[in-house]
């Protein structure tokens, strides 16, 4: 069943206030700091609500298992685990950024020779839980996806969505962009 964008919001009230994994914030700094750089970059409101929800899958995971964090020796699959509870509520716009967004991690780490170098200890880690780089093979595969260039502009706003304090609009500014797109 669907979410709603009441209880998108109400998730993020409950789950997020807990520190991303071994990361400097929380998942709510996380959250709205990818967004605010998705917004600063002029990105379609649809890509900003990608980047606001992208780990969602993460505190979903947390709301079922009643976990107060992921776990960090596991691949929760987060990508995934949010779009049955997304599709019907938010476009294809925002749904495919978000079920590509690791996929074009393990790209980036392909195509960039510096890029495994600006990851951050907790993202090395997941990537290896994720399947590593792309081969040749998979890295056609991915860009050849709709919305894959979406997906990685989010990947790169990902990573540096992780500055302690860092100063954001609050959730109630990003929940409206949600409301604007829904479905």
């Amino acid at each position: 069943m669907p979410l709603s964008c009441t209880d998108i919001i109400a998730i993020f009230e409950k789950r997020a206030t807990t520190q991303y994994g071994s990361e400097a914030v929380s998942q709510m700094e996380h959250a709205l700091q990818c967004a605010q750089l998705a917004e600063l970059a002029g990105e379609t409101e649809e890509t900003i609500v990608a980047a606001l929800l992208h780990d969602l899958g993460h505190l979903i995971a947390a709301e079922s298992a009643g976990m107060t964090d992921h776990a960090q020796d596991r691949d929760d699959l987060h990508q995934y685990m949010a779009l049955p509870f997304l599709r019907g509520t938010v476009p294809d716009a925002v749904l495919e950024p978000i079920r590509l967004h690791v996929d074009a991690k393990r790209y980036l780490c392909s195509v960039e020779s510096t890029y495994w170098a600006s990851l951050s200890d907790a993202s090395k880690h997941s990537l290896s839980l994720q399947g590593g780089p792309f081969t040749e093979t998979q890295l056609e595969a991915f860009m050849a996806q709709p919305y894959a260039e979406e997906a990685v502009r989010l990947r790169r706003y990902d990573d540096l969505a992780k500055v302690a304090q860092k100063q954001t609009p609050d959730l109630a500014y990003f929940a409206q962009k949600l409301h604007n797109v829904s479905l």
